[in-house]
């Protein structure tokens, strides 16, 4: 079910670096094999050490792989759209919710389930529920465990749209294409006022939106898309 273990974890962060920083990627899916999206850390990979009654050190795990893979998604300056083709459980579901968009499956399902294993929700899990679907549903979702279907996920606003399985991969593939085709530069200064706006003042934001609308106004993108205006044309952008 892509539980993370130590090799998996790495390996996603570093696909996710790499395709943050490459040019020519202008959307990153992140999707999963089989009948799940993702588990969450492999606890069977700490086994002999819990069967010894070892703790495992999962606050440096979180230092090393799940803390820098939020980040990595949140700061990525291109979209990142989770294409949710299964379970979300655990940090998977912190994961999906760290993502720009989120296209699930209708046998999708999301579950902070940390409770269930005498843990707390960690990779964000809390600071993303808590801004979309507020304070006391966040502590129903953190302190019970309980597994959201699509349809539930959809109706609370964490995920973006739900789409029969049989449609589901060509579904999520045009969408990211869509945004492909997009004004990278300006979703990428859009997504970083996004990321300032809760906790901003409005000066503070006004003053944001000053300097990104000035990068934004000197793209590529921006005089392309002008042009394709005035001549009643569907702009050509080039994320530049």
């Amino acid at each position: 079910m892509n539980a993370l273990d130590h090799d998996l974890g790495h390996a996603l962060l570093e696909a996710m670096a790499t395709a943050a920083d490459d040019d020519q990627v202008r959307c990153i899916v992140l999707t999963g094999k089989g009948r799940a999206f993702c588990a969450g850390e492999d606890l069977g990979a700490l086994a002999e050490d819990y069967n010894r009654g070892v703790s495992a050190r999962l606050g440096q795990t979180l230092i090393d792989r799940y803390n820098p893979l939020v980040r990595a998604i949140r700061g990525a300056p291109k979209p990142v759209v989770a294409a949710l083709n299964g379970v979300a459980a655990g940090a998977g579901a912190s994961i999906a919710l760290a993502c720009d968009f989120r296209i699930a499956s209708e046998h999708a399902k999301l579950a902070l389930a940390f409770v269930k294993v005498g843990l707390v929700p960690d990779s964000g899990g809390i600071w993303f529920l808590t801004r979309m679907v507020g304070a006391a549903k966040a502590w129903e979702l953190a302190t019970t465990g309980a597994s959201i279907s699509a349809r539930e996920a959809l109706e609370l606003g964490l995920v973006n749209k739900v789409v029969d399985a049989g449609g589901f991969e060509d579904e999520w593939r045009q969408f990211a294409q869509d945004l492909a085709r997009g004004p990278t530069r300006a979703f990428a200064l859009t997504k970083s006022l996004l990321a300032t706006a809760a906790t901003s003042t409005l000066d503070d934001q006004l003053n944001a939106e000053v300097h990104a609308q000035s990068d934004a106004g000197n793209t590529a993108d921006h005089l392309e898309g002008v042009l394709a205006f005035l001549a009643k044309r569907p702009p050509r952008f080039r994320g530049m």
